[in-house]
């Protein structure tokens, strides 16, 4: 029982620390098992040989000691069972909005995540909030990291060299960078004190605080499918932190959205082998597919030895 109930603890741990993460404040447990939790427990009294008779008169003194022992019965102690939480459900696909009722909310939510100091530190050292950028009707949303010093600089997600290979393979797909959306988990540049150069990753405490605008761009532009670029960008939509490696190439669900991860664009600069490509391309043909995209032989071929 131990060994299972550990399990189920663990198991139960990890879903709210998920839920969590993608910003979910609250778990709703029903009255039912609320009063359920508040009963005391009941024991009962079959379990030993002689039923317990109800008394007719008070209780006389004791009588004295004999000297025979009386021989003491144990009872067994039932094991703890695991309380049942109720857990509000994941927020399905959302009905679609009218793009006339998506301006002024994009216009808001802008507004306010350009003048979030909630990360003081981080307000205190970037140069300019990366909101980001795209068509607020895509059908195709790309996630990353956060900015980097180029991103930094211009107010712009995917922009430096990594952001011209990620525009490279939007293109191959038939699409334009103008046709998708992309954002970051982090609108803001990760500070690094003491470095001239380079990027850290986000730390869970700014992710927590960072996350909620990234929920509403999603839920704003209601894209038919994501692509989460890297471990960092998946650990921000969907609490796991299994390791890209482990997760890239197969679908994952986000809010009723199907989601793919798969490498970001900085790893295939650090390694040029062609099967790290093609695994990338892989996953945006399983993209293309799951968007009825129509998909030509040349690019069924990307990446393959001739």
């Amino acid at each position: 029982m131990s060994g299972a109930y550990d399990e189920l603890l663990d198991a139960a741990i990890q879903h709210l620390e998920g839920l969590k993460a993608r910003g979910v404040r609250h778990v709703a447990v029903s009255p039912e098992t609320l009063r359920a939790l508040a009963q005391p427990v009941k024991f009962s009294a079959a379990k030993f040989s002689s039923p317990i008779q109800p008394l007719a008169a008070p209780i006389a003194p004791p009588p004295a000691p004999v000297a025979s022992p009386i021989t003491r019965v144990p009872v067994a102690t039932p094991a703890p069972r695991p309380a049942a939480v109720v857990v509000e459900p994941i927020p399905q696909r959302l009905p679609p909005m009218d793009p006339q009722d998506k301006a002024p909310g994009f216009t808001a939510l802008r507004a306010r995540a350009l003048a979030c100091v909630k990360c003081e530190h981080l307000a205190a050292s970037r140069k300019k909030v990366v909101f980001g950028v795209g068509n607020p009707e895509a059908q195709l949303m790309f996630v990353g990291e956060a900015p980097g010093a180029d991103e930094d600089a211009q107010g712009e997600p995917f922009v430096g060299r990594a952001g011209e290979l990620l525009t490279k393979i939007i293109e191959a797909t038939g699409l334009k960078r103008g046709d998708v959306y992309i954002a970051n988990i982090l609108k803001c540049r990760p500070d690094t004190p003491g470095q001239a150069s380079g990027n850290r990753k986000p730390t869970p405490a700014e992710m927590a605080t960072c996350i909620p605008f990234l929920h509403e761009q999603i839920d704003l532009i209601q894209p038919r499918v994501l692509v989460a670029l890297g471990a960092t960008a998946v650990e921000g939509l969907l609490g796991k932190t299994l390791g890209i490696t482990k997760l890239r190439g197969t679908w994952q669900t986000y809010r009723g959205i199907p989601l793919m991860p798969t490498y970001h664009p900085a790893y295939l600069l650090r390694n040029q082998a062609i099967s790290e490509k093609r695994k990338v391309w892989e996953d945006m043909l399983a993209v293309m597919e799951k968007l009825g995209m129509p998909i030509s032989s040349r690019q069924r071929n990307f990446f393959l030895k001739s």
